[in-house]
């Protein structure tokens, strides 16, 4: 099985990899894919489909010295690659920062602490950690609370410049701010700045429970009422109206429903005040008081640090990113490679030139490469069938590939892959990254032949009929494992 390499040795990278004398002799030339058709199988799903071969990009080549190519079809045309452009930002991620990479979050004061009481502010520095979730957070304030600080008498300062100032609106993608796929990336990011809201009908007294994580200090909820009418649309009907002060459900929730929850981007709260209520909240949970207010800022000189925690290493972050496709995550990882890679604040300017640099120094030609965030959720991303496979080539001979091909999606059994040819030969044979929009179906991975070989398959999609291509793709990577 292709997954028994994650059990190889790995020799672990410096900061940046330095193997151009390999890569030139393993990656392909386009001009040296001469065109080989796409096989039968394929070729009729996509006319069921109506989808036309030339609005696909299409690659198959061996991992091997001899880079036999299989299938190719429009190898140098961009095309719009969906979340398979998580691939380019996670493993340029994974070289140029290195496999033991951390965020850390950092805590100040700046004031004096005597018997529990700081006379000063506190100051939260965020380092860009794209998995501060809850636990972690309730840690990072479990420590201060073990130094010693119970009252802070002062402001609570969020210092959020690692990454650039930036305008983010989360309803131009789709209209849909609430999606969570929507949130926006920022230097202090707590839970993905996610709610989760639970519903528990209670037909006894006819009423709705509603929780939410993560609590939140002044922030009121007004549950649905409970109806007796079938689920169906239970989101729709809920009717919710969601600000900075609280959650109102001015609908109904239907008792056949059971127990459910709900993730929602609250758009309408800015970052400051979701950090913030969700920090008093805690914060109160655990014993301490504070009345103060939250204000966004920088660490002062006089201020000094008291607590750090650390994010888990960059091989698990890319993991949560490539098999469950989590966009804000990768938004994350890319305005890091601006700021590591640069030396200046993060934005997706110096990430895009940092990426692009990256790809030069491996002689992977970037005509055609579009980056705006680095997770596919863009209009405007481009990416070639090409370069997508020089990049997977090049991971799949680095020291780190262990790392790299163990964060894709495994087919048949886990992340966005988990439902796809469970009954066919290629099942627990291939990683795969899958990518979807409107018009946009792509997948990009590695697939082990029943032939023992390795083989490199990218396949885009961009056409208005490319819901229906995933029978065409499912086609390919069961073709290649049975005649690669």
């Amino acid at each position: 099985m292709l997954h028994s390499v994650l059990r190889h040795p790995v020799r672990l990278a410096r900061h940046r990899l330095s193997c151009l004398p390999l890569l030139a002799a393993l990656l392909l030339p386009l001009a040296s894919a001469s065109a080989q058709s796409l096989p039968p199988p394929v070729v009729g799903a996509l006319r069921v489909a109506h989808i036309p071969q030339q609005n696909t990009g299409v690659l198959v080549i061996d991992t091997e010295g001899s880079k036999r190519v299989l299938v190719s079809n429009n190898i140098a045309q961009p095309f719009n690659p969906a979340s398979v452009m998580k691939l380019v930002t996670t493993d340029a991620a994974l070289e140029m920062l290195g496999p033991t990479f951390t965020w850390k979050t950092q805590v100040y004061i700046d004031g004096t602490l005597s018997a529990g009481v700081l006379n000063g502010d506190l100051i939260l520095k965020g380092g860009g950690d794209p998995k501060l979730v809850l636990e972690n957070f309730w840690l990072l304030l479990r420590q201060l609370r073990a130094r010693g600080i119970q009252d802070i008498r002062g402001n609570l300062v969020l210092d959020r410049s690692y990454f650039a100032p930036a305008s983010y609106d989360p309803s131009q993608f789709d209209g849909d701010p609430q999606k969570p796929y929507n949130a926006g990336p920022d230097a202090l990011l707590l839970n993905y700045r996610t709610q989760a809201f639970r519903f528990e009908p209670d037909a006894a007294s006819g009423t709705v429970s509603v929780s939410m994580d993560p609590p939140m200090a002044g922030f009121s909820i007004t549950p649905p009422r409970l109806s007796q009418e079938p689920c169906g649309d239970w989101q729709g009907k809920l009717m919710l109206n969601n600000d900075a002060s609280g959650a109102s459900f001015g609908g109904t929730y239907s008792a056949d429903c059971g127990a459910r929850v709900w993730y929602v981007h609250p758009y309408r709260m800015s970052n400051v005040q979701y950090v913030g209520a969700s920090f008093a909240q805690m914060w109160a949970d655990l014993g301490g008081r504070f009345n103060g207010r939250v204000l966004d800022g920088q660490v002062t000189p006089s201020a000094r640090m008291m607590v750090e925690v650390q994010s888990p290493p960059l091989p698990e972050v890319i993991r949560d990113i490539n098999k469950y496709s989590n966009n804000v995550m990768a938004r994350q990882v890319l305005l890091t490679l601006g700021a590591e890679m640069t030396g200046q604040p993060g934005d997706p300017v110096n990430a895009a030139r940092a990426v692009r640099g990256w790809l030069s120094d491996k002689g992977i030609d970037t005509n055609g490469l579009a980056i705006e965030n680095g997770a596919g959720l863009s209009r405007i991303e481009r990416v070639t069938p090409g370069l997508l496979a020089n990049v997977l080539l090049q991971a799949w001979r680095s020291p780190l590939m262990p790392e790299f091909v163990s964060s894709l999606p495994l087919v048949g059994y886990d992340g966005t892959m988990r439902r796809r040819l469970k009954s066919q030969g290629v099942a627990g044979q291939a990683h795969i990254k899958t990518g979807t929009l409107n018009d946009v179906r792509s997948i990009a991975g590695y697939v082990q032949a029943a032939s023992g070989k390795t083989y490199v398959v990218v396949f885009l999609i961009n056409h208005a009929a490319a819901p229906n291509g995933q029978k065409a793709q499912d086609a390919l990577l069961q073709w290649v494992y049975e005649n690669g």
